[in-house]
C-alpha cells in the first residue's frame, strides 16, 4: 500500500513577506528594537511537484520499528 506522501527533495526559494514588522524581511528596519516584531517566517508556501512511488522516510522508519518489535 503506497500512501503517496509529499516528499520534499529540494527547497528552491523562501518568500519574503515584505513586512516592516517581520525581522526576517528585507523591509524590516535594521536597527528596530521593538519586541512586537515577528521573529519567524510567515506561512509556508509548499507545492507538490511530484509523487514518489515509495513510502516516505517516516513510514519506512515506523515499519522497521514495528518489524523489530514484533520479531519479523
Amino acid at each position: 500500500m503506497n500512501l503517496q506522501h509529499f516528499q520534499r527533495h529540494m527547497v528552491t526559494a523562501i518568500m519574503d513577506c515584505n513586512s516592516s514588522r517581520c525581522e526576517r524581511s528585507y523591509a524590516h528596519p535594521p536597527h528596530c528594537r521593538l519586541s512586537t516584531c515577528l521573529k519567524n517566517f510567515g506561512h509556508e508556501i509548499q507545492r507538490n511537484i511530484d509523487q514518489v512511488d515509495e513510502y516516505c522516510f517516516a513510514c519506512r522508519a515506523a515499519q522497521a520499528r514495528e518489524a523489530r518489535l514484533s520479531g519479523r
